[in-house]
């Protein structure tokens, strides 16, 4: 085959399709469909693997998490629900015993997980704030980078000692409460207890996309004080440059010690690393992936379908073209090409435009949710041509041997 014979076999293609504009688009419209979502729905999840990444990461390289469940993307067992929670207690043990360990901040949830939802209420002048996002931690949680101060100041470990009612808040805390208000020295209600507010953290660097900064920081032995209830913690372990592993082994020695755990048992808590978290995360994005082009193959099926079905019509339709062809000196060959070109080019056509609607709605997330760093991964744009091109090439085998098949005389006869 030449590049005479494959660009005339071209042009006849495209000549054949500006003939029947409606009908070439109607029969690609699956193709079109599964394209678009294979690019639209691609390029979602590649900004939000890459949000979500960066926020697990924001954790830092030396950082490790201790909860009695594993910090993971996945429902609570009921095994996971009934441990005895990790106490305050724990964490002075990892911290005076570990030779690894730089830092430990504890980090007292208000929500025990599995008793269901509770809605934590910060009001200020008539305003309320729902679902703020409140926990009790000490002056080392902020020492460690895990809060940046925008305005104001961190409380202080005597601040925390003596109970004091005062509150670091996220920095949507007050423009949703304050309407422009100073909000240092002002006093919130935090679920009816008051608190002065002495600083103001930033926007964490790395955040879930769309996510609100609704941070209520509250002094560790303030909270437990004013919330009894609380007694979930979450420890956060910072680890000397270069020693996590050792650091993790470490907190996982005393913690068995600690908790008394026979051993013969596996543990009954969890300590989680940024890189643990993004590797199941991606796991699950892969999930979602493989879904993705499952679902998507149904549309790219009818339009296979569809093409095949045209295809057909078109080799009826040009029945005595067919003979003529043949009666000149067309080889099997050539009809082949032609028929299979004019597939290609259909179907190539469609995963064009199926490619510029993916990009379309890729865009328009992103002006949505700017949070969303959304983008056309290439594994997208390949996988959409290729299964675009592959679509015609299969569904137009059976069409271009019916029409290769066709005896010239017979042909030449047909009305």
């Amino acid at each position: 085959m030449t590049w005479v014979e494959l660009s005339s076999a071209i042009g006849l293609a495209l000549a054949t399709v500006r003939e029947h504009k409606m009908r070439s688009f109607l029969t690609v419209l699956g193709v079109i469909i599964g394209t678009g979502t294979i690019i639209g729905v691609g390029s979602i999840i590649a900004g939000l693997d890459g949000a979500v990444t960066g926020v697990l990461r924001s954790f830092g390289t030396n950082t490790a998490m201790i909860f009695k469940a594993p910090i993971a993307f996945h429902r609570l067992t009921s095994e996971e629900i009934r441990r005895k929670p990790i106490t305050y207690d724990d964490g002075v043990a990892i911290a005076a015993r570990c030779p690894s360990v730089q830092a430990v901040s504890p980090y007292l949830i208000p929500n025990t997980p599995g008793s269901g939802p509770q809605i934590n209420i910060a009001r200020y002048k008539g305003n309320e704030l729902y679902n703020a996002d409140v926990a009790g931690t000490e002056e080392s949680y902020a020492e460690s980078g895990q809060a940046e101060i925008q305005e104001g100041r961190f409380f202080t470990n005597v601040e925390n000692q003596h109970h004091m009612p005062v509150a670091v808040v996220g920095a949507d805390v007050p423009r949703a409460l304050m309407n422009g208000e100073d909000p240092i020295g002002k006093w919130i209600d935090v679920n009816g207890h008051k608190f002065e507010i002495i600083g103001v953290m930033k926007q964490p660097g790395a955040s879930f996309p769309g996510q609100d900064d609704i941070r209520v920081m509250l002094p560790y032995f303030s909270m437990h004080k004013l919330f009894p209830a609380s007694k979930e913690n979450l420890l956060v372990i910072i680890a000397k440059p270069g020693r996590l592993a050792a650091a993790v082994d470490e907190a996982t020695v005393v913690l068995r010690i600690q908790r008394h755990d026979p051993p013969n048992k596996p543990d009954d808590f969890s300590i989680s690393t940024s890189d643990q978290l993004v590797e199941q995360f991606h796991s699950i994005t892969a999930m979602v992936a493989l879904v993705m082009v499952v679902m998507s193959s149904v549309g790219l099926l009818v339009g296979g379908i569809g093409v095949m079905n045209i295809m057909l019509v078109s080799v009826t339709e040009r029945t005595r073209e067919i003979g003529v062809r043949k009666a000149i000196g067309a080889k099997r060959a050539d009809i082949v090409l032609q028929f299979l070109t004019e597939a290609v080019v259909l179907t190539g056509l469609g995963g064009l435009i199926g490619m510029s609607l993916g990009w379309l709605v890729s865009f328009a997330c992103r002006m949505v949710y700017p949070a969303l760093p959304t983008a056309v991964p290439w594994w997208a744009a390949v996988l959409g041509v290729v299964v675009s091109v592959a679509i015609g090439l299969f569904f137009g085998i059976w069409p271009a041997n019916k029409a290769a098949g066709l005896d010239p005389v017979v042909a030449l006869r047909y009305e």
